[in-house]
């Protein structure tokens, strides 16, 4: 696995997008699909665009559209948890490493905070 945030929140969305692949193609599963590809891929473009930030407050700002993307991630996985009996191992797999992200995410927002006061 990958250190760098920079190169896990990439491969987050990739791992996301060959997840969501193997699913069937049906009006139902591709209104998840295509939410839970829009979301995860958000998570490592804000992220990216965090580390260019032009203040402390900018900074912030993008970490939190970040975590707002991971969070709904984490949803959408759960939701695909509840209704497919396929690739249960690699969703679980996959919402335990947005779990992890969203952790570092939300440590990194109050570091910031703390070190801006």
């Amino acid at each position: 696995m990958k250190n760098n945030l920079k190169d896990r929140t990439k491969a987050f969305a990739l791992n996301i997008w060959k997840l969501c692949s193997d699913f069937p193609k049906s009006r139902e599963y591709n209104a998840y699909v295509n939410q839970l590809i829009r979301c995860s891929s958000s998570v490592g473009a804000n992220y990216r665009a965090s580390q260019r930030a032009k203040s402390r407050a900018d900074f912030i700002n993008k970490l939190k559209i970040v975590e707002e993307e991971i969070d709904e991630s984490m949803y959408f996985l759960e939701l695909l948890i509840e209704t497919s009996e396929n690739n249960q191992t690699e969703i679980k797999s996959l919402h335990s490493e947005a779990g992890e992200i969203l952790a570092i995410i939300v440590s990194s927002i109050k570091t910031a905070r703390t070190n801006g006061k």
